[in-house]
């Protein structure tokens, strides 16, 4: 648009920045939000752990699941201090959480329930163990609901399990 001394207008330069947002593909932003909120929580989980124990041995191979790290268990008892829950039981359940659910985001596979499990996880942490992280935690809680709320997008298990009708 252009004003009658030819200058374009901040009203018009406004609507065609929109229009040109909305061709950024629905599929791109899910997939951005699924590598990205996968990240936060593996590493959260690795810090839990020491390693996934790989042995090769007489050509034999075998994967152990990792242990928890020493320190994880008193990291729960005395830092965390969650109600209802020992932090014997809460430890490895956490953990297991935090490397399940952001691989099942990562390749798009059961995403909605996963990102609700996230979710609930990130409530918990803002609500009883870390209530000053608001910020973190609403980044957190706003990727998450999306993943809930859209999907995956296309680059996933699951849109192909739908389209095949599974």
């Amino acid at each position: 648009m252009t004003t009658p001394t030819g200058t374009t207008t901040l009203a018009g330069l406004t609507r065609s920045f929109i229009r040109l947002c909305s061709f950024i593909p629905d599929s791109l932003i899910a997939f951005i939000a699924r590598f990205s909120i996968a990240a936060v929580f593996w590493k959260s989980g690795q810090t839990k752990v020491e390693g996934f124990a790989i042995d090769i041995v007489g050509g034999e191979f075998s994967l152990g699941w990792p242990r928890l790290a020493d320190g994880t268990v008193a990291l729960f008892k005395e830092e965390y201090h969650l109600p209802l829950i020992a932090p014997e039981i809460a430890a490895p359940m956490a953990a297991f959480a935090e490397h399940f659910f952001p691989v099942l985001i990562l390749f798009g596979l059961a995403t909605r329930f996963s990102a609700l499990a996230l979710l609930g996880m990130t409530a918990v942490i803002q609500l009883l163990v870390y209530p000053g992280a608001y910020p973190t935690h609403g980044v957190w809680a706003a990727v998450l609901l999306y993943l809930v709320a859209h999907g995956p997008g296309k680059v996933s298990i699951d849109h192909w399990m739908a389209r095949r009708g599974g």
